[in-house]
């Protein structure tokens, strides 16, 4: 494995681990960072990323093993992840399979999903400072299968590229009045089973592709980027819930919301102006 391989390995393990548990679409900045370093086609490294997502599966596993034990008698989060996982996936599939067949020629319009969810979360964190409205959903047991619905049907469009899936689910249960701590916990739960059914389906209809480019980074390069996703995601994943359970955590929305904002720029700028790719040897 060269040193470049080595490095930008890290770097993309570096980039999932930080960006998936950030509403800031982690695919979208793994597949830029993909496409403009290592020189893969938008439809390789769209795929590419796919494979990181093992590492932060592995992290959610492991930070929330006690909640997912638990799902053997607790019926009610039983249910929330059942029906949220359902409802993604009517949604989500045909998006994905969409996304699959046009990604290369929908590239330049990554970003302004990103820019929308960036203003979304700016107007979302000043809303949270200066309203007086407290939350009117403090727990699980307060929620009702239409909330159950409505965070499953949002959770399925991010499967569009720039659609930033914990961006969409913890947006939504903050629209509806669900506290920021178990908006961000309830979210993260929802990614476990949604992640593995988008996985598996895109790995099937990227089968060929992935075939083709999987050797462009090489496969100790992959192990060595999802296991830096693995380790990076659960510092990262720990800091934002302590974060959210803060009352300054308005702050994180604003922050966030213009790092979206900022990076959804860059993004539409370089699709548009610049060359798609540079290659590393």
């Amino acid at each position: 494995m060269s040193s470049n391989v080595l490095l930008f390995s890290i770097l993309l393990g570096l980039v999932q681990g930080i960006s998936e548990w950030l509403p800031i679409s982690s695919k979208t900045q793994v597949l830029f960072a993909s496409n403009a370093l290592f020189g893969l086609s938008i439809a390789a490294a769209y795929a590419f990323g796919l494979f990181l997502e093992i590492g932060s599966l592995g992290t959610a596993s492991l930070y929330f093993r006690r909640d997912i034990i638990s799902l053997f008698h607790d019926r009610k989060l039983f249910i929330f992840l059942l029906v949220v996982t359902i409802f993604t996936g009517l949604v989500g599939a045909p998006l994905l399979y969409i996304t699959e067949l046009y990604l290369t020629h929908a590239s330049p319009y990554i970003g302004i999903p990103m820019i929308v969810l960036g203003l979304a979360l700016i107007g979302i964190g000043f809303y949270i400072k200066f309203s007086r409205a407290l939350p009117r959903i403090n727990n699980l047991g307060q929620m009702k299968m239409k909330h159950y619905i409505i965070i499953g049907i949002a959770q399925g469009i991010a499967a569009l590229p720039g659609v930033s899936r914990s961006g969409m689910t913890v947006s939504t249960m903050l629209f509806m009045g669900v506290k920021q701590e178990q908006a961000f916990r309830l979210s993260y739960l929802a990614y476990l089973p949604a992640s593995l059914g988008a996985f598996g389906a895109s790995i099937f209809l990227e089968r060929h592709q992935i075939n083709a480019d999987v050797s462009a980074t090489t496969v100790p390069g992959l192990f060595l980027a999802i296991i830096t996703a693995f380790l990076i995601g659960l510092v990262a994943i720990s800091y934002l819930l302590k974060f959210a359970k803060s009352k300054n955590v308005w702050i994180l929305d604003i922050v966030i919301g213009m790092l979206a904002l900022v990076l959804g720029i860059i993004f539409s700028i370089y699709y548009y102006v610049l060359p798609a790719g540079v290659n590393v040897s």
